[in-house]
C-alpha cells in the first residue's frame, strides 16, 4: 500500500508542478504575442488529443490534452505547434496578415517567442520573494563553527569563526551560498576570501571529491570542504530584500546549471546526472512527502532549467528560433524555406536523442534494467 500511495503522490505532484511551469512557460509567449496583435488560435497544456477545454471570446481554444509532458501556443500562421511557417502565407489577405506570426516584425516576433523562458525566470523571483516574506528564507551566517579533522578546509588553514566573504569570487551571505558553490567543483582549487579577527585574507582551498547518494538512490560527485555551520534559522524578509534575495537564488541555480553542464563536457562530471521525466516525476513525489516548502523551492528550480533549456539554439526549442531571427536580422530577410526544414529536422533529432538519453539514465537509476537484465540472465 506504501508503495502505490508512494507512486500516486509521485505521479500528482509531477503533474501539478509540470502544469504549472507549461502554463507559466506558454502564458509568456501568449500575453506578448496578444500584446503584438497576433491572432492565438491554440493554448494547450499537453500533447496530442484534446481531453478538455473551452474556446474564449477571441476563438482561442483553451485545453488539456492526452500527454501532459510540455504543451503549446498555437498563433495565427503556424503549420504546427513548433510555429512552423504555414504554405498558406503567401496567400493571406492583408487582415490575415495583421495578425499572422509570421508577418510581424523580426523584432516582435523575437520578444513573443523569449517570452516564454523570461516568464518562466521571473515565476521563480516571484514565488521565491513571495516564500521569503512569508515562510522566511533558511539563513546560516556564513561563519564556520568547526573544522573536522584532516579537511580540506584544515590543510588550508581554515580555523573556526573565520567569516567567509567570498568563494571563487562569488559573494556570500549565507553558508548555504558557500555548500551550492563548493558541491558542484570537487577537486578544483577555489579562492576563499575570509575575515580573522578583522583581518581579511585569502586562502586556497580544494574541495574533496566524494561520491554521495541521494535518497532517491541517485549517486553524485560533490566537494566537501570539511566545515560545519554555526546557528541555524528562518529569516523573513521585507518585500525589497525578498525580491533581491530570490534574484540571487535564481542567479545561483543558473551559474550552478551551466557549471555542471561544463563540467559533463569536459568529462570532470557524469552524464548520468541528466534526468528525464520519470526522474523529476519520482523527485517530485519525495519533495512533496517532505512538505510543501521543498516542493514550491523545487518548483522553482526546475522552472529556472526549463527556461535555460528552452534558450538553448536548438531549432525546435525558443532559442533555435531566437537564432533564426538573429540571422534573419542580419541578413536582412529570413532564412530560406529549405534552410529552415532541415534547421528543424535536426533540432528534432537532437531534441528527441537527449529524450532517449535522459529516459535510459531514469530507467537505470530506477533499477528497471537491471530488472529486465535479471529477468533475460
Amino acid at each position: 500500500m506504501d508503495v502505490i500511495g508512494g507512486f500516486w503522490t509521485s505521479v500528482l505532484a509531477f503533474l501539478l508542478v509540470l502544469t504549472v511551469l507549461v502554463f507559466v512557460h506558454e502564458l509568456g509567449h501568449y500575453l506578448i504575442a496578444r500584446r503584438n496583435g497576433v491572432r492565438i488560435e491554440t493554448f494547450s497544456i499537453g500533447f496530442g488529443p484534446e481531453l478538455f477545454g473551452f474556446t474564449d471570446r477571441a476563438g482561442t481554444r483553451w485545453k488539456f490534452s492526452a500527454l501532459p509532458l510540455g504543451g503549446y501556443v498555437k498563433m495565427f500562421g503556424d503549420a504546427d505547434p513548433a510555429s512552423t511557417p504555414g504554405a498558406h502565407l503567401t496567400a493571406m489577405s492583408a487582415e490575415e496578415r495583421a495578425v499572422s506570426f509570421h508577418h510581424k516584425r523580426v523584432g516582435q516576433r523575437a520578444a513573443i517567442v523569449a517570452a516564454g523562458p523570461i516568464a518562466n525566470f521571473v515565476f521563480s523571483i516571484v514565488v521565491l520573494s513571495l516564500l521569503f516574506m512569508t515562510a522566511g528564507q533558511s539563513f546560516t551566517p556564513p561563519d564556520v563553527g568547526g573544522i573536522q579533522p584532516g579537511s580540506a578546509a584544515e590543510r588550508a588553514g581554515i580555523q573556526p569563526g573565520d567569516l567567509i566573504l567570498s568563494v571563487d569570487g562569488t559573494g556570500v551571505q549565507r553558508f548555504e551560498e558557500i555548500r551550492q558553490i563548493v558541491s558542484i567543483r570537487p577537486g578544483e582549487p577555489l579562492a576563499i576570501e575570509l575575515k580573522r579577527d578583522g583581518r581579511v585574507m585569502t586562502l586556497t582551498v580544494t574541495p574533496e571529491s566524494q561520491t554521495v547518494t541521494d535518497r532517491l538512490g541517485n549517486a553524485h560527485q560533490i566537494g566537501l570542504l570539511g566545515i560545519s555551520r554555526g546557528s541555524v534559522g528562518m529569516m523573513r524578509h521585507d518585500p525589497l530584500t525578498a525580491v533581491w534575495q530570490a534574484g540571487r537564488e535564481v542567479a545561483g541555480m543558473i551559474t550552478g546549471t551551466f557549471t555542471a553542464l561544463g563540467q559533463m563536457v569536459q568529462g570532470s562530471r557524469g552524464t548520468e546526472e541528466l534526468g528525464g521525466p520519470l526522474r523529476i516525476a519520482q523527485m517530485s513525489g519525495e519533495v512533496a512527502q517532505s512538505g510543501w516548502y521543498p516542493l514550491v523551492w523545487f518548483m522553482t528550480f526546475l522552472s529556472v532549467n526549463l527556461g535555460l533549456i528552452n534558450l538553448f539554439p536548438v531549432p525546435m526549442l525558443d532559442g533555435g528560433h531566437l537564432l533564426f531571427y538573429g540571422i534573419e536580422k542580419l541578413l536582412g530577410r529570413p532564412l530560406g524555406a529549405r534552410a529552415q526544414e532541415y534547421g528543424f529536422r535536426i533540432g528534432l533529432a537532437l531534441v528527441l536523442t537527449l529524450m532517449v538519453f535522459a529516459t535510459w539514465n531514469d530507467l537505470v537509476q530506477l533499477r528497471v534494467v537491471d530488472f529486465f537484465r535479471g529477468l533475460v540472465s
